[in-house]
């Protein structure tokens, strides 16, 4: 087993006024050579946006783009035709392929949004660009882990263009689960939305980020109420 540990004070962070964005891997003004990526996973933002603030339209291209909103309400408008809000409990996928404008605003004007934003390496350059969101109750995640994404929307999941699988949970104190690894020299990327949980004896609390390849199995247990999101994904570059 080899594992790589992401305490959240250690991500980089800019603070544009309207936007306040932590890095876990390399972006924009923020550069590590030792964090630029964890296998395919190349950026995992953690953003809050001010009320009525936002991101004008701007391009994206050979990306898989995944938003989670975790509070507020995130407009989202794209040169595909797409206009939707996505607000906490709901997950959008964007493959942009061969090329896709779009723009995210705070749909609100009197309160902040927050969201995580993870770009995805794709499997194949220059496919045809692809939208696609879905939205989760409470219940359908507590005390187990719910798949988001697959590589090919099996239960009911979204698909993405990569052989990556996305799964949430929210666990209670002490309970226990087990991860088995789904693809062929994957890992996976195991974020900590909130409280605290150990990972293969690992202790993560608030936005750490723990990284774990070459093993078959995560050990999996709360140690208060959690929120945790678990990103398996191919280990090597295409």
């Amino acid at each position: 087993m080899k594992k790589v540990l992401h305490k959240a004070a250690t991500r980089g962070h800019a603070n544009h006024g309207w936007l306040n964005s932590y890095h876990t891997f390399s972006f924009a003004n923020y550069h590590d050579p030792k964090r630029m990526n964890f296998g395919v996973l190349r950026v995992l933002n953690d953003d809050t946006v001010s009320a009525g603030m936002g991101f004008g339209k701007h391009p994206h291209s050979n990306m898989e783009i995944i938003s989670i909103p975790l509070y507020g309400d995130l407009e989202h408008e794209d040169s595909m035709g797409n206009k939707t809000v996505i607000k906490e409990g709901d997950v959008q996928v964007m493959t942009a392929g061969t090329g896709v404008f779009h723009s995210e605003y705070n749909k609100n004007t009197d309160k902040e949004v927050k969201f995580l934003q993870i770009w995805i390496m794709p499997k194949k350059r220059n496919v045809e660009p692809r939208y696609d969101q879905i939205s989760l109750q409470p219940e359908e995640y507590s005390n187990k882990l719910l798949q988001l994404i697959s590589p090919n929307g099996e239960n009911e999941s979204m698909h993405i263009n990569q052989d990556a699988w996305f799964h949430i949970g929210a666990l209670e104190r002490s309970k226990e689960l087990q991860y088995d690894l789904k693809g062929k020299n994957t890992g996976v990327y195991a974020f900590v939305i909130e409280g605290a949980v150990s990972i293969n004896d690992e202790l993560l609390e608030p936005r750490d980020g723990l990284g774990i390849w070459e093993v078959e199995q995560l050990h999996i247990k709360a140690n208060t109420d959690t929120k945790l999101l678990l990103m398996e994904v191919p280990m090597s570059i295409q």
